[in-house]
């Protein structure tokens, strides 16, 4: 920071004066702003929404604020995200869809656009200090990897320091942690009482600490956003126990009990009825008492998660009254979206099950039923619970009805609402968040960040609701579309549409609510007022034209690897010269389905140095090479139905040594595997089917999972040798070579 010399320069310090630069300071009095973004967390889920899960400390924030039972995001969490940093609508600023795929649309580039800087490249800029702890998921996924670029990561958005996770999910328990733009390991183990949600907690409060330490005058802005309730839904024993028993009634009565209890807390109006259940979830009373069981566990999972999380939120809270700060911070806690259905009806105990299209039901959990909710899981809880976590909203995630975008927020500030404790029925969307808070931080919108001119804000703030709760709502109308399903809220009126994919987007069924007085969109009115549906579907299309929706786009890119020119993963050729650090799964070479070749070469001086040479998955799937009793060994884990392994009838020569794996595409999804020991064959076998979808976990060298690929290993250690080198040669027989993402 420079400013006019104000001194004097002569010959020798003694003949002139010195003027010292100013010390930049935050500007006194400001509150602190702290955004808490939970994943996958339903309508009802927090026990100040409905629910009979122990959130004390979340509930604790609506004790001291606003509950806002007519809030509302995109349906996804990268979209949500984008707009609660932004002020803008997604299509926007680029985040149409997850930021794991570049659309090939400038509203899907899986980034967010410069023109739209985010709150804390404005606060920062106010003197702000600025910390993003938790889940990121809003740079393109390829590049969170150790060699960048970094523009979209935390840091290059605003934030000055950074602890978390860049993909959507991550293992609770051995997660894919990164500081500022580098890789790091999580500080402990599970052993030794490690989870996530605390982990974050621990490392928000050491941020605002340290801060506290030197500028104690400095305002910050959090960005706290944990894991739960993503899948995988991991949590400490004592946790797990603690809701054993707990949904023994099941799903269809936990949606009547919540239900009385938001109409008791006047959260939904007293004439709200539920819908019928959604398709594909089946009445409790029709499963089996061993399908119920499973069930059961697998809501516990869920249940212990967030308690276990709430609790590790508490710790900051703590930390807030301890210090004397928390009367002058707002914090607003959301969720990103509505509960997900992302596995089967049935639930699943291996969600790269789900991501294979492999089917599980509960005869196939059931086998796995002890594992749930620990570090050997990887599950998400079956339709029904997710519905009941959307009371009283019809559908899920992903959907544009109530159950995707109707979600939990809670505005707190002790210092600022005098109203503790009550309800806001006013509308209100992720995008009117920022410019709520840039409105009682008196910040402007900047023309320009670094340079860059910005698009306007397009959000509406809702401050004014603080002091009036029956004030009329300001907004006037948003729209939304994901997946091709479309709605639109204008004045009290809510269109929607579910689109089926590959059907025609013209001539799909709208339906018609009258949300001010149909809290849970029973009444379709669609039929008996044609007129106004028509006015709201031609309103949809204008407000689609002004934020840059077209064009609609129900494209395959969720189960189908998208396709991208230039993309490190579609090299034919990559070598790798370790050490190197984890690669992301979307940017590791793409040797699903097509002819493949992995050389290794290596140096040893024992035949006991042996260990992992090549890593891409974990105990839910994927492949594995390693030196076990001096011998090659290839691991091919079928999402966890069947292990297959490939032992070389030859030993590892010491010192220089040449070994391979070759694959040799015979089908569909299939092929004969075969090793190689210096050029001599070494083994083969013949693999009748694999995975599109290889791995959620990163490709590493010399190093296996916390979690190995063979699940008969607890451990797999470290290569003991050296790694010279690692070549993947890809061939050209995939059923399709790809050209884009239109290609089927």
């Amino acid at each position: 920071m420079t400013s006019e010399f104000r001194g004097r320069i002569g010959r020798t310090h003694h003949e002139s004066a010195r003027d010292y630069a100013d010390i930049p300071t935050g500007p006194a009095g400001k509150p602190n702003v702290i955004y808490v973004v939970l994943d996958d967390v339903g309508y009802s889920d927090l026990g100040c929404f409905g629910s009979s899960i122990d959130t004390p400390n979340f509930d604790s924030l609506a004790n001291n604020g606003l509950r806002y039972s007519n809030f509302h995001t995109t349906t996804l969490c990268s979209p949500t995200r984008a707009c609660l940093l932004t002020g803008r609508n997604h299509h926007s600023v680029g985040m149409r869809y997850l930021a794991n795929a570049d659309m090939g649309w400038p509203s899907g580039r899986g980034a967010i656009s410069h023109r739209a800087g985010t709150l804390a490249e404005m606060l920062k800029q106010q003197g702000y200090a600025t910390y993003a702890v938790g889940k990121w998921h809003l740079a393109p996924t390829e590049n969170a990897n150790a060699a960048g670029p970094f523009d979209q990561w935390p840091l290059g958005r605003g934030f000055e320091r950074f602890y978390g996770f860049m993909n959507g999910s991550t293992d609770q328990f051995h997660p894919e942690l990164c500081q500022d733009n580098q890789q790091v390991s999580p500080p402990a183990t599970p052993e030794q009482g490690y989870h996530l949600s605390d982990d974050l907690s621990n490392r928000a409060v050491r941020y605002i600490a340290d801060k506290m330490a030197i500028w104690p005058d400095k305002p910050f802005f959090l960005y706290l956003c944990y894991g739960a309730g993503h899948f995988p839904h991991q949590a400490p024993e004592p946790a797990l126990a603690k809701y054993r028993g707990r949904f023994a009634d099941g799903w269809d009565e936990e949606r009547v009990r919540r239900l009385i209890k938001q109409k008791a807390m006047g959260l939904v109006p007293e004439s709200t009825e539920l819908p019928q259940p959604n398709p594909g979830v089946r009445a409790w009373e029709e499963l089996a008492a061993d399908e119920r069981e499973v069930s059961e566990r697998m809501q516990e999972a869920y249940a212990a998660l967030l308690d276990h999380t709430d609790a590790a939120f508490g710790k900051l809270l703590d930390f807030l009254d301890r210090t004397g700060i928390r009367d002058n911070t707002i914090i607003v806690l959301i969720s990103d979206n509505g509960a997900s259905t992302d596995c089967d009806p049935d639930g699943t105990t291996n969600v790269l099950r789900w991501f294979n299209r492999l089917p599980e039901d509960y005869s196939v959990s059931g086998e796995r039923m002890a594992e749930i909710g620990s570090a050997r899981s990887s599950g998400n809880y079956p339709w029904g619970w997710a519905q009941a976590s959307n009371t009283p909203l019809k559908l899920y995630k992903s959907f544009t009805h109530g159950g995707g975008v109707r979600d939990p927020m809670i505005f707190s500030w002790p210092a600022g609402i005098a109203d503790k404790g009550g309800i806001r029925a006013q509308f209100t969307h992720v995008t009117d968040i920022t410019p709520t808070i840039m409105q009682l931080c008196n910040v402007a919108a900047p023309e320009t960040i670094n340079g860059v001119a910005q698009m306007p804000i397009h959000g509406e703030s809702f401050g004014y609701s603080f002091d009036a709760p029956d004030a009329a709502t300001e907004k006037q109308s948003q729209y939304f579309e994901m997946y091709g399903h479309r709605s639109i809220w204008h004045r009290g009126w809510k269109a929607v549409t579910q689109h089926k994919a590959g059907s025609d987007f013209d001539n799909e069924h709208w339906e018609l609510y009258h949300l001010d007085e149909d809290f849970s969109e029973l009444r379709d009115l669609s039929v008996e007022m044609p007129e106004k549906l028509a006015e709201m579907k031609e309103r949809w299309w204008a407000e689609a034209g002004r934020y840059g929706v077209m064009p609609l786009d129900d494209s395959d890119v969720l189960f189908k690897p998208p396709y991208r020119p230039g993309a490190p993963r579609w090299r034919n050729e990559c070598s790798f010269f370790p050490p190197t650090s984890s690669i992301p799964a979307e940017a590791a070479p793409m040797t699903q389905d097509v002819s493949h070749r992995i050389t290794i070469q290596i140096e040893r001086d024992d035949a006991n140095q042996g260990g992992a040479l090549v890593c891409f998955g974990s105990c839910h799937g994927g492949y594995a090479i390693d030196i076990i009793d001096n011998r090659l060994v290839y691991t091919y884990n079928y999402a966890g139905f069947e292990v297959s392994r490939i032992v070389s009838d030859l030993e590892i020569p010491l010192g220089a040594a040449t070994i391979a794996f070759e694959f040799e595409k015979t089908g569909t999804l299939k092929g004969r595997g075969s090793l190689i020991v210096d050029g001599r064959p070494a083994g083969s076998h013949l693999f009748e089917r694999t995975l599109l979808r290889l791995s959620l976990s990163p490709l590493m060298f010399g190093r296996s999972n916390a979690e190995p690929v063979d699940p008969k290993r607890r451990t797999n250690p470290d290569f003991a040798g050296r790694i010279m080198r690692i070549d993947y040669a890809i061939g050209q027989d995939r059923d399709v070579m790809p050209a884009s993402l239109d290609v089927d």
